[in-house]
């Protein structure tokens, strides 16, 4: 069984090796200051007490004011795991953090999802462009702020046809 790390032994084992990144933690989460990311996470993957070699799940979560960017993490060699987080888009505005597919390769598809669906900038990434939508796709249709087009304010053409569905009333 793999062996979760808590959120405040990890929070201190990260202060010691980069002070002043880490914004808060909680039960098994930390939060990262988002400009810090990307070196901290070298750290998680490289240092021998960590050795997270494994960016298990790289999501993101819209909580209306911010955007929050989940990082699930596992050590192959240590049999543990631990979650890392970052608040971003504060005010839903500038949602954008430092890519870190130069830590973990397997973040490349994982950011462009987070970016398509999203909306959140990784700034530096290497391939920064829509994985799943097209270009052109209009907005990030996972955000809560997202307006489809049953809730667009255009109304459809009076020309439209609707096609009722058999048990449709």
């Amino acid at each position: 069984m793999t062996t979760a790390w808590s959120g405040s032994a990890l929070a201190e084992a990260i202060e010691a090796f980069a002070p002043g990144s880490v914004e808060s933690s909680a039960g098994g989460d930390v939060w990262l200051k988002p400009e810090c990311i990307s070196g901290v996470c070298e750290g998680l993957k490289t240092r021998d007490e960590f050795k997270f070699d494994l960016l298990s799940s790289l999501t993101a979560v819209d909580f209306i004011d911010h955007f929050e960017v989940v990082y699930h993490l596992t050590s192959l060699p240590m049999n543990a795991s631990a979650v890392v987080k970052s608040r971003v888009g504060l005010g839903r505005t500038d949602a954008s953090i430092p890519s870190v597919v130069s830590v973990w390769r397997g973040a490349d598809y994982q950011e462009r999802e987070v970016w398509d669906l999203m909306g959140i900038r990784f700034e530096g990434h290497p391939n920064h462009k829509r994985i799943m939508l097209w270009e052109g796709y209009p907005g990030h249709p996972l955000r809560k702020d997202y307006v489809t087009y049953d809730q667009s304010i255009v109304s459809a053409p009076d020309d439209a046809v609707t096609v009722a569905i058999e048990g449709d009333e």
